[in-house]
């Protein structure tokens, strides 16, 4: 039987919303993806976690700066307080259940957030020196900056190579590390791109956008999913 991995979805004036590129993604990996509501996770994260063999936490706008103990910045953009609940409710029981977990940009950024780190509001006007274009102007599918990977973490066991190029759509990004989380990649300019678990079956947080890219046959992507998919069976 495959396995069923839940997906995380945006929630804008009443209507859900997800991009096909991360069904398909995960269909082509041999999953079933299952679009997730954004419900008070009280109301259902425990049947939710119960059926899930593993969840896709997927990207979209800002995060309330409220869930980390910030007010908001001048650059904060449009947030949904339903979907940070929902979205970290879920996050906590599926980690304490040691289900897989993928998280994708914001979904990296909620991941670290809901196990106690914290993430930067702007990168831009919090980071005095000089970053890289991490808001792309090109194709979503384009690789536009190249990311530097540790050596013996899950990230590196998929990728098996130290240095990779990714595509870029984001102006957060994660700045102190959860306790339970370690670093697996950054940027040339310092900023954190992957976060992952040493002591889960599969928890990890990328911050660009596998999906956008599994459909040119990207290696490193579809290798995400593909690990990810095998990790819920």
């Amino acid at each position: 039987m495959k396995p069923l991995s839940g997906v995380t979805s945006n929630l804008q004036d009443g209507s859900l919303s997800l991009s096909t590129d991360h069904i398909q993604s995960i269909t082509r990996a041999g999953g079933v993806p299952v679009i997730l509501p954004n419900v008070p996770p009280e109301e259902a994260e425990d049947e939710l976690a119960a059926v899930m063999d593993g969840l896709l936490v997927t990207g979209g706008g800002d995060i309330d700066p409220l869930t980390f103990g910030e007010e908001p910045k001048q650059k904060l953009g449009a947030i949904c307080p339903e979907r940070d609940r929902f979205e970290m409710g879920i996050i906590k029981k599926m980690f304490m259940l040691n289900k897989p977990i993928f998280a994708i940009c914001r979904g990296c950024q909620v991941l670290n957030i809901a196990l106690d780190g914290d993430i930067y509001q702007d990168i831009y006007s919090q980071i005095e020196t000089e970053l890289l274009q991490h808001t792309q102007i090109a194709p979503r599918y384009h690789t536009s900056h190249y990311i530097n990977i540790k050596q013996g973490g899950l990230l590196y066991e998929i990728a098996q190579t130290e240095i990779a190029k990714v595509n870029s759509y984001h102006h957060q990004a994660v700045r102190h590390v959860s306790p339970y989380l370690t670093i697996s990649a950054t940027s040339n300019d310092g900023i954190i791109e992957a976060i992952e678990s040493n002591n889960r079956r599969f928890v990890l947080g990328v911050q660009w956008h596998p999906e956008n890219m599994v459909a040119v046959n990207d290696p490193l992507s579809r290798s995400l999913f593909e690990h990810f998919v095998n990790a819920c069976i």
